[in-house]
């Protein structure tokens, strides 16, 4: 992969206010190894034959595929690092999870009470803001810690160092803690990763050429916070992109509150237009393999026509949610997918590459289909499903280049 300057480079180019110093466009869409190694665990038939059919082909930018965090297989999430990844693997548009510091400054966390497990906040100087500090696994008990960004100013998140994201939980020290990275990912790019503001997002993904999807995150203190609303938060949020001169039609604001939706819609219109609802009418947790119905007739209010009146042009379920297996063992669209496509919401889905391995049936991003899942290959095999038959409008990945290889082989 070709950039015009290293990464060090372009986090050296970042001002603390979060301008970029250097156009960051000079580089080269690249697939890498990883696309070809799928392929090749693929069972033969004309899906593997057609992939085949793309190995020539050049690699190019594509709105379908949608960076989840950057590039979080391997490199430190919402990072400088792991978005440029991203671009280079053709990812047309990037995510940062939005929440908020003390000073309700906006910064780019999965959670905002993540940072005990994606940074050194643990064994900084910063250890002693964290609302439960680091406590050593014992014989009844894993270790445990949480830290917030609404804790510390913003100044004092730009001391932080990232990591990627996982805790060991029978570590008996703080450092042991952070040491938990799954045996399938790698620490190898996370000793020189910079953190993110919302606006630094702004200004990198512009100068690589992508579009925006950022997410609100529900707080994890009591709203309002000293004075700070929920709504001005969601505000806050469109206020920095229309101070970085960024047009609506660029950006995909994303919440699992549909009261924020629904607040960009009103309040918002150019942006609310492509707000997307990530729906979680489901029960289980990541950890959580147990199948659930999304369907059920206690957890499916409101009705996808029922989001349509509300102004919601886009949907967003974890991909589990849009398939299902046929009497065949075919995966095959689910009943929700058909019922989001006939009140005419666009569809996102999340996240492929974000299982690791999928001998194993996959987990919990595969759990409605697990039974026809017993190679990486699969990872295809769910995509072409996805795009073909459920007909999704983008997909999230952890690798973007999987999903930028089949989008231009198959001209989407």
């Amino acid at each position: 992969m070709i950039l015009s300057r290293s990464l060090t480079a372009i986090a050296l180019a970042m001002t603390a206010g979060g301008a970029l110093a250097d156009d960051l466009s000079g580089f080269t869409v690249e697939y890498g190894p990883r696309p070809a190694y799928l392929i090749g665990q693929m069972a033969d038939g004309p899906l593997k034959d057609k992939l085949l059919s793309c190995r020539g082909q050049t690699a190019s930018t594509s709105k379908f595929s949608i960076g989840h965090r950057g590039a979080p297989l391997l490199f430190p999430e919402h990072t400088v690092e792991s978005n440029v990844a991203a671009a280079q693997m053709g990812a047309g548009i990037l995510e940062c999870d939005v929440t908020f510091t003390k000073d309700h400054e906006l910064v780019c966390r999965h959670a905002q009470n993540d940072l005990h497990t994606t940074t050194d906040i643990l064994v900084s100087e910063l250890a002693g803001t964290c609302v439960t500090p680091f406590t050593p696994a014992s014989n009844v008990a894993r270790a445990k810690a949480e830290c917030r960004t609404s804790e510390i100013t913003l100044e004092q998140f730009r001391t932080l160092r990232p990591k990627m994201d996982a805790a060991n939980g029978a570590a008996t020290t703080a450092a042991d803690y952070l040491d938990g990275t799954a045996s399938w990912r790698t620490d190898l790019y996370s000793g020189n990763a910079t953190l993110l503001t919302h606006a630094d997002s702004i200004a990198l993904f512009d100068s690589l050429g992508a579009d925006f999807t950022p997410e609100l995150k529900s707080a994890s203190v009591e709203m309002p916070h000293e004075g700070f609303s929920q709504a001005d938060y969601a505000q806050k949020l469109i206020d920095e992109y229309k101070a970085a001169g960024i047009d609506p039609s660029r950006v995909w604001v994303q919440s699992f509150n549909l009261d924020d939706v629904k607040y960009w819609i009103e309040n918002e219109p150019e942006f609310g237009a492509q707000a997307v609802y990530l729906d979680d009418r489901y029960a289980a947790s990541d950890e959580d393999e147990g199948l659930i119905d999304p369907m059920d007739a206690a957890s499916f209010k409101p009705t996808m026509a029922e989001l349509k009146a509300m102004g919601v042009n886009y949907i967003a379920p974890p991909l589990w949610m849009l398939i299902t297996l046929d009497e065949a063992g075919e995966i095959v669209p689910s009943v929700y997918a058909e019922e989001a496509k006939a009140a005419g919401l666009g569809i996102i889905t999340w996240t492929l590459e974000r299982s690791g391995p999928l001998g194993n049936g996959g987990g919990w991003f595969f759990q409605t289909v697990k039974e026809a899942i017993g190679s990486d290959g699969d990872y295809f095999e769910v995509l072409d499903v996805l795009a073909q038959d459920v007909g999704v409008v983008g997909v999230f990945s952890d690798w973007p280049s999987t999903v930028t290889y089949y989008a231009n082989c198959m001209g989407l």
